[in-house]
């Protein structure tokens, strides 16, 4: 099964969270569909969980294999499971260029990556799902650091979490520690994913 390429905003709108940051999808605050702004049935146990791990999918644009993969590591590790899912996700290097403001979406810090404008530690890598470790250094090649996408989304950046920093000067950011559960999405709710993988 292929990653979703669909129309993004259906998606946000069904699961009730911007998967562009920006909140325009939800103008409308109701599902997409002729039949969405009627009376909405209730969802059971099993959908709550479905929802909640279709929401955490999509926000960091993985497909299931992936997504199943991550969590199953997640679940062998020490600690909790919900936790260290959540942790192995913010770890990407597309999701850490995201953060670093060097493109205003995921989806546009996966293309930076896989078009190789962006380095560790000073090699080009061109894996989205690169896994960096605390100490790693995230920057963009020589020949990229002029691109008009990315001053923009550097000027745009309003939020640069705890656990990295930015030198403007270098183009430079340090994954300086693994990010604590305050610091990661708080209207997920990964007990529920946890839940939802364990029946």
């Amino acid at each position: 099964m292929s990653r979703y390429t669909g129309p993004r905003w259906k998606i946000s709108r069904r699961l009730g969270i911007s998967l562009s940051g920006t909140g325009k999808e939800l103008k409308r605050a109701y599902p997409p569909g002729q039949h969405g702004p009627g009376q909405r049935k209730k969802l059971s146990e099993y959908g709550l969980q479905l929802q909640e791990k279709q929401k955490l999918r999509h926000m960091y644009g993985l497909n299931e294999r992936q997504f199943r993969n991550l969590f199953d590591e997640a679940v062998r590790m020490k600690g909790v499971a919900g936790e260290n899912f959540m942790i192995l996700l913010e770890s990407r290097l597309d999701n850490i260029v995201y953060r670093l403001g060097l493109a205003r979406t995921r989806a546009a810090a996966r293309q930076l990556v896989n078009h190789g404008h962006v380095t560790v530690n000073g090699k080009k890598v061109d894996i989205p799902s690169y896994r960096l470790k605390p100490g790693d250094v995230v920057g963009l090649r020589e020949r990229s650091r002029n691109l008009v996408a990315i001053k923009e989304a550097l000027n745009e950046r309003a939020y640069l979490p705890n656990y990295l920093t930015f030198d403007e000067n270098k183009m430079e950011g340090v994954y300086t520690r693994l990010p604590e559960r305050s610091e990661l999405p708080a209207e997920i709710q990964e007990s529920l994913i946890v839940e939802f993988y364990s029946r």
